[in-house]
C-alpha cells in the first residue's frame, strides 16, 4: 500500500457537500472507491473507479496490495454504521466525515438527539428490535430495502407499540428530500424512497414491567393454570444466570415464556432462543411475547431436538427436560460459551441427584439453592401463609483450569 488511504464522507447532494480540499484530493487521486451512487457524482473522474459490492474482505485484500493513491467515498459519516470502522481496523485510513443521515434527520425534525437510542436494521434482521427499543423516548433507525418504514411499522404494531409516532426523512440533502410525521398505521400503508431514516418518538407513556412480573400477568394454560416458573423462583433463577446486556440465552421447556421474557428484558442487545414441546403452551408463550414486547425465537419441539441449530449461548435455563436430561446436557454443556452458566430447576430429589451427577460427569461445578417460598393469604379478617412447591435451583459452571 503506497500511503495512507483517505476516506471521505459525502452527502446525497454530491459534490456540493464536499470541502474544496476534499475535491482536490479526489481529483489528484488515482483510484476512487465507493458505492455506485457515490461514484456517479464524479462522471469525469480520470482515474480508476472501483465499485464496492458484496463483502469487504476482497476489497481489503486488493487495497492492501495497491500502490496507487486511493480515495474511498462513503455515505455521510463512515464511522456511523458505515464501512469506516471495519476498514480502519484493516489498514491505514484517514477519515473525513460528512454529516450523518441521522444528524440531518434530527435537524429536519428540529429536536436534540444526544438522548436518542440508535440502532440499525440495514442489512440486519429486525429480530429482537422490540425489546431493544421498548421504553426509549427517541429511537433512530437506519433502514434498507427489506426493512422499510412500512415493514417497521407493521412489526411495531404487532407488538402494540401504539404510543410512538414516526418521523421519516427521505433523500436527505438531495433534490427530492421529503420529511414528515406519521402514526404507525399511516406509515404501514405509505411508500417511501429507498434512502430514508426513521425516528420514533414516544408521545405518551407505554406499559412497563420491572423484574419479577406477577404470575397472573401471563397467559397460562387452562384449566391447568399454574404451569409457570413462579415469580420468586423466576427472579432467583434469572439472577443466577448472571446475564449481560448482549447475552445469548437458551430457554429449554419455556412453557409460558416467563423466564425467556424476564431474561430478554435484561439482555436487550442479545437474543433469546426458546423451545417448548407442548403446542398449547407455545401459543401462550407467543401471546406473552407480544404482550411484554419480547421478540424471541420460539421453536415447537422436544429438546434436545433443535438445540444444535441454536447459536452458542452465554446462559441456559432448563425449566423441564421431559426425561431427556442426559442428551440435553450433552448439547448444553458442549455448546455453552466459556464462563457461561446453566441454571436448572428441579422439583424432585431424583431429578436433583440426576442433574448434579450429570454436571459432575461433564466437569461442571454446581451450586444448589433450595427455595421454599410461602405467600401470604387472607383468611377471614386474618392472614396465613400458603406454601409453594419447594424448588431446587441448580447453577452449573465449567471448572476453571489453573
Amino acid at each position: 500500500m503506497a500511503e495512507t488511504i483517505k476516506m471521505i464522507g459525502i452527502g446525497d447532494e454530491g459534490k456540493q457537500s464536499l470541502l474544496p480540499l476534499y475535491e482536490k484530493w479526489i481529483e489528484e487521486s488515482e483510484m476512487l472507491v465507493g458505492g455506485e451512487r457515490q461514484l456517479a457524482f464524479f462522471p469525469d473522474y480520470k482515474g480508476e473507479k472501483v465499485v464496492i459490492k458484496g463483502g469487504l474482505s476482497s476489497l481489503v485484500e486488493r487495497l492492501q496490495q495497491e500502490e496507487k493513491q486511493v480515495v474511498i467515498l462513503a455515505s455521510g459519516d463512515p464511522l456511523f454504521y458505515g464501512i469506516g470502522g471495519y476498514l480502519s481496523k484493516k489498514m491505514k485510513v484517514d477519515i473525513y466525515p460528512y454529516v450523518s443521515s441521522i444528524q440531518l434527520a434530527f435537524a429536519r425534525m428540529k429536536e436534540s438527539w444526544q438522548d436518542a437510542y440508535f440502532t440499525s436494521v440495514h442489512g440486519r434482521s429486525i429480530r429482537g428490535l422490540a425489546q431493544r427499543i421498548d421504553g426509549k423516548s427517541k429511537v433512530a433507525l437506519l433502514t434498507d430495502g427489506e426493512n422499510t418504514p412500512a415493514k417497521i411499522a407493521d412489526y411495531l404494531l404487532s407488538f402494540q407499540f401504539t404510543e410512538y409516532k414516526a418521523f421519516v426523512a427521505e433523500n436527505l440533502g438531495g433534490e427530492d428530500e421529503r420529511c414528515g410525521w406519521y402514526d404507525l398505521h399511516e406509515m404501514a400503508e405509505a411508500e417511501f424512497s429507498p434512502l430514508n431514516v426513521v425516528i420514533l418518538k414516544k408521545m405518551e407513556e407505554g406499559p412497563s414491567w420491572p423484574l419479577g412480573i406477577d404470575d397472573q400477568e401471563f397467559y397460562q394454560r387452562k384449566p391447568d393454570k399454574g404451569l409457570i416458573t413462579k415469580k420468586e423462583i423466576r427472579t432467583l433463577s434469572v439472577s443466577a444466570l448472571q446475564l449481560k446486556e448482549n447475552s445469548i440465552i437458551w430457554d429449554i421447556g419455556t412453557c409460558t415464556g416467563s423466564v425467556a421474557i424476564e431474561a430478554a428484558k435484561i439482555a436487550r442487545e442479545g437474543a433469546v432462543y426458546a423451545i417448548e414441546k407442548n403446542e398449547q403452551d407455545l401459543e401462550n408463550a407467543q401471546q406473552n411475547m407480544v404482550k411484554f414486547r419480547v421478540d424471541a425465537t420460539l421453536v415447537h419441539g422436544k429438546a434436545p431436538d433443535g438445540l444444535a441449530e441454536f447459536p452458542e449461548p452465554d446462559a441456559i435455563f432448563i425449566g423441564g427436560t421431559a426425561g431427556g436430561m442426559e442428551q440435553i446436557l450433552d448439547i448444553c454443556c458442549s455448546k455453552l460459551k466459556t464462563d457461561g452458566r446453566i441454571v436448572l430447576n428441579a422439583v424432585t430429589i431424583e431429578n436433583l441427584v440426576q442433574a448434579v451427577e450429570a454436571f459432575k460427569a461433564r466437569e461442571f461445578e454446581t451450586d444448589i439453592t433450595l427455595a421454599q417460598i410461602s405467600r401470604s393469604k387472607p383468611i377471614l379478617n386474618l392472614t396465613r401463609f400458603d406454601a409453594l412447591n419447594p424448588i431446587y435451583i441448580i447453577t452449573a459452571e465449567r471448572k476453571k483450569v489453573d
